[in-house]
């Protein structure tokens, strides 16, 4: 390194070879460390008194001992650079030394400054601080001193002027006043300073008890005053209020301590203390909460979930208030035998016009008054296999069920059916054997084929009515009504009116404009416009009642058929209504309800175990599935369609019900099928705009139905192109090897002769070695003599060889046959 850079010079101390360390600055304060090695030679420096001849000392030194090559010139010049490098590091040491020195000075004359602006920043607010308290200090004494000479110039004006001092020479307070005067200044003083009582006029300084800092309020101050009251009279201690505490299986810790009339706090701590670090909003179990209630001191109360349920009471009516009501008459059996037609005759209207497909696909429900002035209420339940649920349904709220038979067709399995249920409902049965005006109608038939399910009529001495009738010339419809109103009679059938509605759903449906709408029978009491009502897992209040002729009315009393407005849901059909008194309970039942049904659903899923699971899905790997959505106009028909559905296919093909609900077809249903690859299929409803539009963008099918029969047979044609087709075997000719041939570039030819039917090239072989099958396959080739052939008839030689195999033997059979695909349906 040059000698102007200002750093040290690189060097190693003592000769020899051997490495250093050497550090490198660059710039921007980077450095470095570097390992050397440096060899040199050694220099001797001669001494002045080791030169010969006792000549005067020479820079030169002794000659012997300097190294060769080196002449005294160098020898001086060598010498001189080494002092100077040493003078240089010396110099060196010492500027490092006064700069070091230098910043360590100006760091303490930074920190001596910094010291003493804090100390004048603190002097400064203590000047600023002791300065307003006596500023206050003096406010306050002024305020208390103008106050004591208002009072004693108040006392001065109400002395009486006999009692009053004669005003002396001089209007200069005497030395003993003063002397007053100032213990009386010095003593207010003190008080203000730091009694604890206060005088003259209260300031807001003091109240808030100084400057700044937390401020107390009203109420703490009022808190203050009440215990420092209570101290003196001496304290009065509470008797504890003992609660009875209504407990569930589940409560809120909040809640608890809300019942208990204690502090959340209290009763999180008590909980802490066993060990259960809990938050006020967490949920705690009966058994905890109960040693809880023990520890405070009150009263456990053990209720259940289903407790909330008590409201709607089973009232029983006392004899005198009882009152006929019109009976419930249901009209069942199989379809197309003029249920809806004898129906129409009685009430004279035109129902089955306007059914889909002349065929009953709800319940209708009507109330009809005959001529002697009796009120009938009738039900009109499907016939077809599908709406089983719906006429069971029907026969659980009925009193007399009329069994319709056709007389040309006689007994059917819905008839069956409807026998079925009657019997099952424990009610009265009435055969109509109905269509006797056609030319093979034989009513006599129809009663013989009712005794072999144990319906035995009165014409075969049994005691079931029944009636010949023409729905269509109106023969025997008299008769038919006597017969209801004869058994009706016999029934003697009473109810109250005067109490709480109780009914029962036959249908619901979700109306475009009216929301949701239940068809419901009263059973009992009346229900009235405004009531409160829960109807299953549903709540509401009664907006609109409308009766069977489309009118609006007020009130139905029992066994009236009436359309209730004003649910928050659509109910199921078959629920239960009943009247509540308040909104609170009718929503509190209708949430326990629906809690209790996720539950039970929640549970039958958990309760299948994984070994469950695994069969489950191993079963499922081979079966095809055919998802569908569906949405009806009412609830029955959802429900008869899903369980029409669920009947469809087999082993290997099932369909699957994505989502059924009733109203129209919304876009939320078209997202659910594009996401499933599912058609959409609509009973009786019709899809929005804006489902449309989703539904040509994204490729999803509607269809339209309006009779239950059609929307069945497409889903079960559907299914049925989910099976695999069955291939069938069709055996078609026999050879027989006569000779084995060895051909080039075929290898294998077998001689053969058609023993049996036809050989064809595209067929496919078998060969059998003593009737068994050791080789299956296609024909490498079929010849007739040296001519490639496609058949060879029977009788006939020819040559085959088989598609990669050769071992074919003298006396071997090929058989040959066909395959074909046969297309499969479901039954």
């Amino acid at each position: 390194m040059s000698d102007s850079d200002g750093k040290k010079t690189l060097g190693l101390r003592g000769g020899g070879s051997r490495p250093g360390n050497v550090k490198q600055s660059f710039s921007h304060g980077r450095t470095k460390n570097v390992v050397v090695e440096t060899k040199r030679k050694r220099v001797v420096v001669p001494k002045p008194t080791a030169a010969k001849g006792g000549s005067g000392a020479t820079p030169s030194g002794d000659a012997s001992r300097r190294p060769a090559g080196i002449s005294d010139a160098e020898m001086a010049r060598r010498l001189k650079a080494l002092q100077a490098a040493k003078a240089r590091e010396v110099e060196e040491a010492q500027q490092r030394e006064a700069e070091e020195k230098a910043r360590a000075e100006e760091r303490e004359r930074r920190r001596a400054e910094q010291e003493a602006k804090e100390r004048e920043q603190r002097e400064a607010e203590e000047r600023a601080r002791q300065k307003a308290e006596d500023e206050e200090r003096k406010r306050v004494e002024a305020e208390a001193a103008a106050k004591r000479a208002a009072s004693d110039a108040e006392k001065k004006k109400s002395e009486p002027a006999a009692a009053r001092p004669a005003p002396g020479p001089s209007s200069q307070p005497r030395k003993g006043d003063r002397d007053r005067d100032d213990r009386q200044n010095r003593n207010a003083k003190g008080r203000n300073d730091g009694g604890g009582r206060r005088s003259g006029k209260l300031t807001l300084g003091q109240a808030t008890g100084g400057e700044g800092g937390r401020q107390r309020s009203m109420a703490s101050m009022k808190r203050k005053q009440e215990r420092a009251r209570q101290k003196a009279m001496g304290s009065i201690e509470r008797e504890k209020v003992i609660r009875d505490v209504q407990l569930p299986e589940a409560i809120v810790v909040s809640e608890l301590a809300n019942r208990m009339a204690e502090r959340v706090g209290e009763v999180v701590k008590s909980l802490m203390n066993m060990g259960m670090m809990v938050t006020q909003n967490q949920t705690i179990d009966a058994d905890t909460a109960e040693l809880i209630i023990e520890e405070f001191g009150h009263k456990v109360v053990r209720v259940s979930d289903s407790d909330v349920e008590d409201v709607i009471k089973e009232v029983e009516d006392k004899d005198e208030d009882l009152q006929s009501r019109p009976p419930v008459i249901t009209i069942m059996g199989h379809v197309d035998h003029g249920k809806t037609s004898l129906l129409d005759a009685i009430r004279d209207a035109r129902v089955v016009a306007g059914e889909a497909g002349g065929i009953t696909q709800h319940i209708g429900a009507y109330q009809v008054k005959t001529e002697g002035g009796a009120v009938l209420s009738f039900l009109d339940t499907p016939g077809h296999a599908a709406f089983t649920s719906m006429r069971s349904r029907g026969a659980q709220v009925t009193d007399i069920v009329v069994l319709v038979v056709a007389a040309d067709d006689a007994v059917m399995p819905q008839t069956i059916e409807a026998i079925n249920h009657a019997k099952a409902a424990q009610v009265p049965m009435i055969v109509a054997i109905n269509k006797i005006d056609k030319p093979a109608a034989d009513p006599n038939k129809v009663r013989t084929d009712l005794l072999q399910h144990e319906v035995i009529v009165e014409a075969m001495s049994g005691e079931v009515q029944d009636v010949e009738v023409s729905a269509v010339t109106g023969q025997g419809l008299d008769e038919l009504l006597e017969a209801i109103a004869l058994q009706a009679e016999i029934l003697e059938l009473k109810a109250n009116p005067d109490r709480a509605a109780q009914g029962a759903v036959i249908e619901a449906q979700l109306d475009v404009g009216r929301g949701p709408v239940a068809t419901v029978l009263v059973q009992n009491g009346t229900l009235r416009q405004g009531d409160i009502f829960v109807v299953g897992e549903q709540y509401g209040k009664v907006r609109a009642l409308i009766n069977d002729k489309g009118e609006r009315v007020q009130e139905a009393g029992p066994s009236v058929p009436v359309e209730v407005l004003g649910l928050n849901g659509t109910p199921e059909a078959g629920d239960v209504l009943n009247v509540t008194d308040t909104e609170a309970q009718a929503r509190e039942i209708a949430e326990y309800r629906e809690q209790a049904a996720k539950d039970k659903r929640a549970a039958a899923g958990a309760a299948t175990t994984l070994e469950q699971l695994m069969q489950k899905a191993k079963e499922d790997e081979n079966v095809s599935e055919l998802p569908i959505l569906v949405k009806a106009d009412v609830q029955g028909s959802a429900e008869a369609i899903v369980q029409a559905m669920e009947k469809i296919g087999n082993n290997e093909v099932r369909v699957r019900v994505l989502h059924s609900g009733v109203g129209a077809i919304t876009e939320t249903d078209i997202g659910l099928a594009e996401a499933s690859g599912a058609p959409v299929m609509g009973f009786n409803v019709r899809a929005n705009t804006s489902a449309r539009n989703s539904a040509n963008q994204k490729g999803v099918e509607i269809r339209y139905y309006s009779v239950i029969y059609d929307l069945v047979d497409d889903v079960k044609a559907a299914a049925s192109g989910l099976l695999s087709a069955e291939i069938r075997e069709n055996f078609i000719g026999y050879a027989e090897i006569k000779d084995v041939f060895k051909v080039s570039n075929v290898g294998k030819v077998a001689g053969c002769l058609v023993t049996e039917g036809v050989a064809r090239r595209s067929a496919g072989v078998r060969l059998l070695r003593d009737n068994v099958v050791i080789h299956e396959g296609t024909l490498k080739t079929l010849k007739r003599f040296k001519d490639e052939v496609a058949e060879v008839q029977s009788g006939q030689e020819c040559g085959m060889a088989f598609e990669n195999y050769d071992d074919v033997r003298k006396g071997d059979v090929i058989e040959i046959f066909e395959r074909e695909e046969v297309t499969r349906t479901l039954d």
